[in-house]
């Protein structure tokens, strides 16, 4: 009868290896979620953004209960707080043109909230072109550069200096100002033209851009400006954590006034002890190796030789909502 020992056996163990395995899911499912390797930690969620009700913008309460309004914030923020890269850099790049930006606009009456548009239209790069051929930090087409009172010539182009072109930014946003008195409507001109928007609010018969029908550039434009504005005051609410040293620093530089043509631009760079390179990144309206005034008068920013190194950490903050303390 050793077989039916046999049998007896092989059926006990299977018995006994049922029993155990039973008892080994029971433990495993006792244990608390958090030590599943399979389910993330409450800090790795990719949370909604909170979308606020209403925003200040331009001293203007912009109230965002309506479905199309809550979705268009929602959409932007969203947008803006997992686009990680693009976000942090315009926060450091900020830290740098704010300083030059502020000024201007105060000093034409323009709001300073309209520093955000600069964010929205190029990220805040100077040399920033886009596809339809608008350039700067501001995102000027040439028509529109010149009707504004910027140069562009074949050895300059002012789209591409960040002071004269917040100048022009600032004639345009006051005039489009005359014709709606309202800064959400100017804002939205600035994507679309004034004509399509003052066509499009006397075709569709409605008194606020927020109730037009647009293409859909346009239609998200004045969110992403609300959007990244809402960002920049509390960057850590949407994840952003940056300390005072990853801010680019505000360079130093002296201002040297040309009012006559450089014929190598190279050998003028050398002269201050810098390299062509250095030159154009000062001053990327340059377009040449040659400067060509046609009678006109130019500011050349030349940097210090210590400028040109990070030797310590950045320590100027312009914004301390920017940063987290070390």
């Amino acid at each position: 009868m050793k077989w039916l020992s046999s049998i007896i056996c092989f059926f006990a163990g299977v018995v006994f290896c049922v029993i155990l395995s039973l008892v080994s899911d029971s433990s495993r499912s006792e244990q608390p979620m958090a030590q599943n390797p399979a389910q993330p930690s409450p800090e790795c969620l990719n949370r909604s953004p909170e979308v606020p009700s209403q925003i200040v913008f331009c001293g203007q309460t912009v109230h965002l209960k309506r479905y199309n309004m809550a979705e268009g914030m929602d959409r932007e923020l969203s947008s803006f707080s997992y686009l990680h890269a693009s976000t942090m850099l315009c926060l450091k790049r900020a830290n740098r043109y704010f300083p030059e930006i502020e000024p201007i606009l105060k000093a034409n009456g323009v709001p300073d909230d309209f520093k955000y548009l600069a964010v929205v239209e190029s990220l805040l790069d100077p040399c920033a072109v886009s596809p339809a051929r608008a350039a700067g930090i501001w995102q000027f087409l040439e028509s529109t550069a010149k009707q504004y009172g910027l140069v562009v010539t074949s050895t300059v182009d002012e789209r591409y200096n960040v002071r004269r072109s917040t100048e022009a930014a600032c004639k345009y946003l006051l005039d489009a100002y005359k014709i709606y008195g309202d800064w959400t409507a100017v804002a939205a001109s600035y994507n679309a033209g004034m004509g399509r928007i003052s066509g499009e609010l006397g075709k569709q018969k409605v008194a606020s851009v927020f109730d037009l029908w647009l293409v859909e550039e346009t239609t998200r434009y004045v969110y992403r400006i609300f959007a990244i504005k809402q960002v920049f005051e509390d960057p850590r609410k949407y994840g952003f954590a940056i300390h005072a040293k990853n801010l680019y620093k505000p360079m130093q530089y002296r201002e040297i006034k040309v009012n006559e043509d450089i014929p190598d631009l190279v050998a003028y760079a050398q002269k201050y002890q810098i390299t062509f390179a250095d030159l154009k990144r000062f001053n990327p309206w340059l377009k040449d190796t040659k400067l060509d005034v046609n009678g006109k008068s130019f500011v050349l920013l030349i940097p210090s030789e210590e400028e040109l190194y990070y030797e310590s950490p950045n320590k100027e903050v312009y914004d301390t909502r920017w940063i987290q303390e070390e």
